[in-house]
């Protein structure tokens, strides 16, 4: 729970910018577990924390091997261990600073909203000591350094709308169920709401948004790349599908929302090639289950002499019909050769996923 005094001040900036106060307070309080300052030798400092692999990406070639014997950098995540406690950790920024302030500056993630300084020249900032000087100013330069990531990565739409699913898609990365920011932010929002008609986000059906995945996802990065917006055909709307799709929208006139919502799928499906192409579909041999059992070969049993048992498995597991598994135990056999029944029925499994388009809720 953030302090009235914190509170306050998110306010202001939350009024400044547009912002719905009970949302950006949600945020903060989340992203900041509560907690918006330390006392490092007697002073009030926003919370870092150290990234010894940025690091050692960022250092001066001529420094490098002397921060890694210092224990100051790592070629992996985690090779630098973040101490549990605040001042040790602005003991070990203040020690690679000594080694380059700037690359220092860059590998930490910076007071309430987590910014990772590398980010300073994309935020507006001119330097990297401009935005830490911010986030060191109080906790006004904190809130406003976390609204400019906000804006900068186009997450004020998802904010605005409180689709806490795609905005924590956005700021908190592909694996942000894991920790349930989106949850956590939407129980913080109608806590800080209370009494004022909380805005309930309710996603429409095929309104392809950050986070959503499946078939319906790879058929809009397939279009996209084709319209010459390229971006990766994984099936999972991240950053740089947003990103594309928003270019595109503003190439052809539309709101820039980052939402594939009618109006922009109608202009993406110029770019299909016949009405009956179905550009989201993922090949059989290609999806992932399907080749992990291929590599397999084990010497087990043919997929056609255990295709009854296989089909009958695969329909029971994933409430397919026996028709389709026999077509994908063909298309697997094509590819492997021999395969297990246990790995048939992962396989097939895998595939009937792949088919699925799941929306955020």
């Amino acid at each position: 729970m953030l302090s009235p005094e914190v509170a306050r001040s998110i306010d202001r900036i939350a009024k400044a910018h547009g912002y719905d106060p009970a949302a950006l307070k949600a945020v903060v309080e989340v992203e900041s577990a509560g907690k918006v300052f330390a006392n490092v030798k007697g002073r009030d400092e926003p919370l870092i924390r150290y990234e010894g692999h940025y690091f050692y990406k960022l250092v001066h070639p001529m420094m490098r091997d002397k921060a890694v014997r210092e224990g100051l950098a790592s070629p992996k995540a985690g090779g630098v261990k973040n101490p549990s406690n605040q001042a040790a950790r602005w003991d070990l920024l203040e020690r690679a600073a000594a080694l380059d302030k700037q690359a220092a500056y860059e590998s930490a993630s910076w007071g309430a909203g987590q910014v990772m300084g590398s980010h300073w020249k994309k935020l507006g900032y001119s330097s990297v000591v401009d935005m830490v000087e911010t986030a060191r100013s109080g906790i006004e330069g904190q809130v406003e350094l976390m609204v400019r990531f906000i804006k900068a990565f186009n997450l004020s739409g998802a904010l605005l709308r409180k689709d806490w699913a795609g905005f924590a898609r956005g700021y908190n990365g592909p694996a942000y169920k894991t920790n349930a920011y989106d949850t956590k932010m939407k129980a913080a929002y109608e806590r800080y709401a209370k009494g004022t008609s909380p805005i309930t986000f309710n996603p429409s059906a095929g309104m392809l948004r950050l986070g959503s995945k499946g078939q319906g996802v790879r058929e809009v990065q397939v279009l996209l790349t084709r319209a010459g917006f390229p971006t990766a055909v994984d099936g999972d709307f991240g950053t740089g599908t947003d990103t594309a799709l928003r270019r595109f929208q503003g190439a052809n006139s539309l709101t820039a929302d980052g939402v594939a919502g009618p109006e922009t799928m109608r202009k993406l499906k110029e770019f299909q090639a016949s009405p009956e192409e179905k550009p989201g579909a993922l090949p059989v041999s290609q999806v992932p289950e399907v080749k992990d059992a291929a590599k397999s070969l084990a010497p087990l049993a043919l997929v056609t002499a255990a295709r009854d048992q296989i089909a009958e498995m695969a329909a029971y597991v994933t409430g397919i019909n026996t028709e389709t598994a026999n077509t994908v135990a063909n298309s697997m056999l094509a590819v492997s050769g021999a395969i297990g029944t246990g790995l048939a029925i992962y396989a097939i499994y895998g595939w009937w996923k792949s088919k699925r388009t799941v929306e955020q809720a």
